[in-house]
């Protein structure tokens, strides 16, 4: 099954993500990476170890984060990961293809 790792804790409802996997929570709301950015990275690597083409990105929080999670998963595909974009108009996640290798 797919997981759907989401950057940030939230309070937003994320809930019709889970049709896409498995909603897993990378980091805690407010994390603080400005001052010491070394844990977050590591917390982040940690949580990404067995990503791969099939899961998906839930990109909400910390901008600085949200490119750590980018590069991290990545670097684990060979620049081929998968996102969901949330679409206001019609209230759904859709689901984006980045391919870095193009």
């Amino acid at each position: 099954m797919s997981k759907v790792y989401v950057v940030s804790e939230t309070t937003h409802n994320i809930a019709s993500a889970q049709q896409y996997g498995e909603i897993i929570t990378i980091l805690p709301p407010n994390t603080q990476i400005a001052f010491s950015p070394t844990p977050t990275v590591r917390r982040i690597k940690r949580a990404l170890e067995n990503f791969c083409k099939d899961d998906f990105l839930l990109l909400i929080g910390d901008p600085s984060c949200i490119g750590i999670v980018c590069s991290t998963a990545s670097s684990k595909t060979n620049g081929i990961y998968k996102v969901l974009k949330w679409d206001k108009r019609e209230n759904i996640y859709i689901p984006i293809n980045i391919d870095l290798e193009l």
